[in-house]
C-alpha cells in the first residue's frame, strides 16, 4: 500500500463524500484543532465537496500561532545578550513580537539558528564553547519528547553551555478554554492525530463527558478527514458522543507511554500561560523542573526578559480565528496589509496557520470561499 496515495485516491474521496450527502441530517459546526488538517481542508477542497450544513471552525492547534507577543520577545532579549546564539524551528524565526522578528534581528548580526532537529543543538553547543546556546523550544505534545529528549542528552553528556526556554503547550486545556467560553458554536471536534501518537486518544475523554461534544482523532490526509467526518456525522445520526480514533494506522488509547514518561521526568505544568489572542489559561502549558531550574532560561535571564503582556496589532483578528469565532476571510487586512510576505498576525506566518492557509489555497467571495 502506498500510505500517501491510497488516502488521496479520488474514488475513495467522493464515495465518502457521497456517504456523506446521504447521511447528514443537521447542520454541524466541526472545529478541526490542528492546523495541519486546515492545510488538508483547504489545498483538497474539503469544504465544497460536503454539504453546505457541515461548516469547519478553525481552532488553536498551531503552535506558532498561539505564541504571544512578549514570549517572541523574550527570544528577541535573549539573542540580543553577549555571547548567546539563539536556536529554535521553522517559522519561530518569522513570527513578529512587538519589536520585530527574530529573523530581522539576525540580519542585523545576532546569531540565530534555525534548526532540522532541537539534537543540532549539542553540536552547535560543542563548537562554541564559549556561548550559551539556548533553546527556544515549542510545539504541542508531538515535538516535546524530542525536548524532553535533548534535556536528557545535555545533562548525560555534561554540556555546561545549552539553556532551555520552554514554550511547550498543551491540546486539552485551550478546546477546554473554548469550550467553557461558550462564544463559538461547536458541535464536535478533529482530533489532532501526532499529537494523539504520543498522548493517546484518552486525553480527549473528559471534554467529551464534559461538554457532551464528539471528538474524532483524524489523520492528515483527505481520506482520513472525509472518513472522520463520516463518523461524526454517524455519532450524531445513532444519538452516540463518544471519542472515537480514525487514525488507528499510527494512535491507540494510551499514547507512546515511553514518550510519556520522558516527558513527566523533566517537565511540568505551569500554572497559567497566556495564549496569543486567547488569554491565560491555566495548566496548558509546560515547563521545566525545579530540579533542572539551571538549565532554565528564564530563571537565569529573568533580569533581561520583558514581563509585561502584548496585545497584537487592533487590525489583527487572529485571536478569534484560533477561537473559532472568525474565519481568515473576514479580517479586512487580510490579502492585502496581511500577506505571507509582510504578516501582521501569527496565523499568517506560520506554515500551519489558518490564514495561510486561506492565502495558498483559497478563493474568496465577499461572502467566503467560492
Amino acid at each position: 500500500m502506498d500510505l500517501i496515495e491510497e488516502f488521496r485516491n479520488p474514488a475513495h474521496v467522493k464515495a465518502l463524500a457521497k456517504s456523506i450527502h446521504a447521511e447528514a441530517t443537521r447542520p454541524l459546526n466541526i472545529m478541526e484543532v490542528c492546523g495541519g488538517h486546515t492545510h488538508t481542508i483547504m489545498k483538497f477542497g474539503i469544504p465544497q465537496l460536503l454539504p453546505k450544513q457541515i461548516q469547519f471552525v478553525h481552532g488553536p492547534g498551531c503552535p506558532v500561532c498561539i505564541m504571544p507577543k512578549e514570549r517572541i520577545d523574550h527570544a528577541l532579549a535573549l539573542a540580543s545578550q553577549e555571547g548567546v546564539i539563539l536556536a529554535t524551528l521553522g517559522d519561530m524565526i518569522r513570527v513578529p513580537g512587538s519589536m520585530g522578528s527574530l529573523q530581522t534581528l539576525r540580519a542585523e548580526g545576532a546569531d540565530i539558528r534555525a534548526l532540522y532537529s532541537p539534537l543540532d543543538v549539542l553540536k552547535i553547543a560543542k563548537e562554541n564553547p564559549d556561548k550559551t546556546v539556548v533553546f527556544f523550544a515549542i510545539g504541542f505534545e508531538t515535538t516535546t519528547p524530542m525536548s524532553a529528549s535533548l534535556v536528557k542528552m545535555v545533562l548525560a553528556q555534561n554540556i555546561p553551555n545549552v539553556l532551555f526556554h520552554v514554550n511547550h503547550v498543551l491540546v486539552p486545556e485551550p478546546v477546554e478554554a473554548i469550550m467553557a467560553g461558550g462564544d463559538a458554536k461547536i458541535d464536535a471536534f478533529l482530533g489532532p492525530s501526532h499529537v494523539s501518537v504520543i498522548t493517546g486518544s484518552k486525553i480527549y475523554e473528559p471534554i467529551v463527558r464534559a461538554f457532551n461534544t464528539p471528538i474524532v482523532v483524524a489523520g492528515f490526509e483527505p481520506v482520513d478527514v472525509m472518513e472522520s467526518i463520516l463518523k461524526i456525522v454517524r455519532q450524531f445520526n445513532e444519538g452516540r458522543c463518544e471519542v472515537e480514533n480514525q487514525y488507528t494506522r499510527a494512535v491507540s488509547r494510551e499514547g507512546n507511554v515511553s514518550a510519556q514518561k520522558l516527558i513527566e521526568t523533566y517537565f511540568e505544568q505551569r500554572e497559567s500561560f497566556r495564549w496569543r489572542g486567547i488569554g491565560d489559561i491555566p495548566r496548558s502549558a509546560l515547563k521545566l523542573k525545579d530540579a533542572y531550574a539551571h538549565l532554565d532560561a528564564e530563571k537565569v535571564f529573568e533580569a533581561v526578559l520583558p514581563k509585561t503582556p502584548i496585545d497584537d496589532h487592533k487590525s489583527c483578528i487572529c485571536g478569534k480565528i484560533l477561537k473559532g469565532l472568525a474565519k481568515p476571510y473576514e479580517c479586512k487586512v487580510f490579502g492585502k496589509a496581511c500577506m505571507p510576505s509582510s504578516p501582521m498576525g501569527s496565523c499568517m506566518v506560520s506554515s500551519e496557520g489558518a490564514c495561510a492557509a486561506y492565502f495558498k489555497y483559497g478563493k474568496f467571495t465577499h461572502k467566503g470561499v467560492a
